[in-house]
């Protein structure tokens, strides 16, 4: 999701930018899509710059985040930064910077590069309000699963470049913007179906389903409704024991988190309300995005003021705030580097936990 208060100049730097890089550095030439561009590395100092700050709310944060642990700033210059992802077997960080159509690659070793192009819509003809990949995740052999917002569907990416579609239809109509998702052990995947990627969003003449959905997709390729009790479905994620289904709601009248339990065949009972962030929405920037969980079951999600650190109990411990409206986060690293995509910026900060399963 990006916030309705994003300039659109910014769009056009961002674009203006990725076409000068693209003329400066050549396409690989096994995978003309996928090329190596910098686009404005964050200042060293020291090593990178810090920003934002971190709010301790309660005694246990601290078991989190170390005290006098500060946010890094790796990168800048997105139009609106999404969906990361920790790649192992490469040692980097993938993200998508959905309204310029493009996949974003980081390492320590090499910095920042672009990585795929185009990431979320193949075509030409049509007109989408946001057309690039969302979220980001990889199966067991370590390969991008997409959420393609303008071609409306889950995809994988293969080694030659294609995508491979893994759900496009629900009863043979077309998913509105396929937005997060999170693959459970035994092959499940889970995705949100908003309205975001749509020009006129709910209002869209494109827009097939007359409600916007949360889904499952078995290894067999079957979808199924899970809910479409939310107006607005965005973040998606699993808790450890995998027996708790966690959905964001960027909805600011009712900014929440609901909490499916998951069912022994894979689909959910009734929704429970997990925790309601609208109280926070008035002076703070950004609405329950993306989301991930530690190992201990403690929620980290995007939401008004940044990233909301959540007992497994629905209390607010801590926050990262990061000054701007914040989309995503994930572990990386050695498990406890959590990366942060935040409107134009790429952020990290080091935790005292790491991302459920990490030694899976």
């Amino acid at each position: 999701m990006s916030p309705s208060t994003r300039l659109p100049i910014r769009s056009v730097l961002s674009c203006l930018a990725a076409s000068l890089l693209a003329a400066v550095h050549p396409a690989h030439a096994a995978r003309p899509d996928l090329a190596a561009a910098q686009l404005k590395p964050a200042k060293p100092a020291p090593r990178y710059a810090t920003t934002g700050r971190v709010e301790r709310l309660t005694p246990e944060f601290d078991a989190l985040v170390a005290p006098g642990a500060e946010l890094e700033l790796l990168a800048e210059g997105f139009d609106w930064s999404e969906g990361p992802v920790w790649v192992r077997k490469n040692q980097e960080l993938l993200f998508s910077d959905v309204p310029v159509n493009k996949v974003y690659r980081w390492s320590e070793r090499d910095g920042l590069s672009l990585f795929l192009n185009p990431s979320g819509y193949t075509g030409r003809a049509l007109k989408f309000r946001e057309q690039g990949s969302n979220g980001l995740t990889t199966d067991r052999g370590d390969r991008l699963i997409l959420c393609q917002h303008g071609n409306r569907q889950i995809a994988r990416l293969e080694a030659d470049g294609s995508f491979t579609p893994l759900a496009e239809f629900f009863q043979g109509r077309r998913f509105n913007s396929p937005n997060d998702l999170c693959l459970a052990s035994n092959g499940n995947l889970y995705f949100t179906d908003p309205p975001y990627g749509l020009e006129g969003m709910d209002k869209s003449p494109l827009k097939e389903l007359m409600f916007n959905g949360v889904y499952l997709r078995r290894p067999s390729g079957q979808v199924v409704l899970l809910s479409r009790q939310l107006a607005f479905p965005n973040g998606i994620a699993l808790s450890p024991d995998e027996k708790t289904l966690y959905v964001n709601q960027s909805d600011p009248k009712a900014a929440t988190i609901t909490a499916f339990p998951v069912l022994p065949d894979g689909t959910v009972g009734q929704g429970r309300l997990f925790y309601d962030a609208t109280p926070r929405v008035a002076g703070n920037k950004g609405l329950p995005d993306g989301l991930k969980v530690d190992e201990n079951g403690n929620l980290w999600t995007s939401g008004p003021g940044g990233i909301l650190a959540i007992s497994p109990e629905g209390r607010l411990l801590g926050v990262l705030n990061t000054g701007e409206a914040t989309a995503n986060c994930a572990w990386g690293g050695d498990g406890r580097t959590l990366y942060i995509t935040a409107d134009s910026k790429l952020l990290r900060i080091r935790t005292r936990t790491r991302g459920a399963h990490w030694t899976r």
